[in-house]
């Protein structure tokens, strides 16, 4: 049974029931995994033609594309996969580590930063995210604000009303505390071989990805012009001001642009939403790779936008943040 991989144009001989990820590895084809579980989504590829056996069903895109986890399908008849560019490959096996928290500060009046010192270093790439465990009732996924050799794991995290493990976080931690770190997850990091503009929009704690893939930027000497936007909802909900000058001081190529919701014009902020600031700020993002960390909604308009002004929807990289139920 053949199994056809584009972009390579290579064929494969299969055998019906083979797992896709396993077939991909021994035929030594470049692909991104990680977790092996089908949690994630690292690596995600694109069902052309035929069909498999995917327990999680394709998933269905707007522009009519149907995805599979490839982990997680079986080839059954002859068909088409499209796998991402070599350039985006990245394989960071899934651990489970032991932390401890080495400091809970405070950011600003509803979000916390907490530093975790692992037992032992975690791979990741920038803009990825871990599941962590305070309690056996207390867990949550929570993206990286650092780099993968910090020696550190950093988190910003925004008390929810409501929230069970944000307001454990926000009152009960403490240094000294045990956490269990369970990851990498997320397909939303840094593409280090693409040498053209990017955009990286972060709304509230959505700072923490972006800042771990700014901090790459910067770390690795990439030159890349970055176009940053921050939304918040009022001027207190600023904060990072001083790592992202200290960022642009090394990268003169960082745009930064801060969008407040509800604003007079004493705080001398720009005043409405993100996405109507980019769209203002610039004509079209087409060669552009995007970054969008957020709130689901503000994730699915900066999408919406930055597709309707010409990034291909291959080089948008989202991370929304869903609430949880308490």
């Amino acid at each position: 049974m053949e199994l056809l991989i584009q972009p390579l144009r290579r064929s494969i001989d299969v055998e019906p029931g083979s797992n896709l990820l396993d077939v991909l590895r021994r035929a030594q084809i470049p692909v991104s995994y990680s977790c092996m579980a089908g949690r994630c989504g690292t690596c995600r590829c694109r069902l052309v033609e035929g069909e498999v056996i995917d327990p999680g069903r394709a998933r269905p895109l707007d522009d009519g594309d149907s995805y599979v986890l490839a982990c997680q399908t079986f080839v059954t008849q002859p068909c088409t996969v499209e796998i991402p560019e070599p350039d985006e490959v990245v394989v960071h096996p899934a651990c489970i580590v032991k932390a401890t928290v080495e400091t809970v500060e405070t950011l600003t009046r509803d979000v916390k930063r907490v530093v975790l010192r692992p037992a032992k270093p975690i791979g990741y790439s920038p803009g990825q995210y871990v599941q962590l465990q305070f309690t056996p009732e207390h867990a949550r996924p929570y993206s990286m604000a650092g780099l993968a050799g910090d020696g550190t794991l950093e988190f910003h995290v925004r008390k929810v009303p409501g929230g069970r493990v944000s307001s454990y976080i926000a009152t009960e931690l403490k240094p000294g505390d045990r956490v269990r770190v369970s990851g990498p997850l997320g397909t939303a990091y840094l593409r280090r071989k693409h040498d053209g503009p990017m955009l990286c929009v972060a709304g509230g704690t959505g700072l923490a990805p972006v800042l771990s893939i700014l901090r790459a930027v910067v770390a690795e000497g990439l030159r890349n012009p970055v176009h940053l936007y921050i939304g918040v909802r009022t001027p207190a909900d600023v904060y990072g001001m001083g790592w992202l000058r200290d960022l642009q001081l090394q990268h003169p190529a960082l745009s930064l642009q801060v969008v407040v919701a509800s604003a007079d014009g004493s705080s001398g902020l720009r005043r409405g939403l993100v996405t109507d600031a980019i769209e203002q700020d610039i004509a079209s993002l087409a060669g552009w790779h995007a970054y969008l960390c957020g709130s689901p909604p503000m994730v699915e308009a900066a999408t919406v936008l930055a597709r309707k002004k010409g990034v291909e929807p291959a080089h948008i990289h989202a991370d929304a943040f869903y609430a949880q139920p308490a």
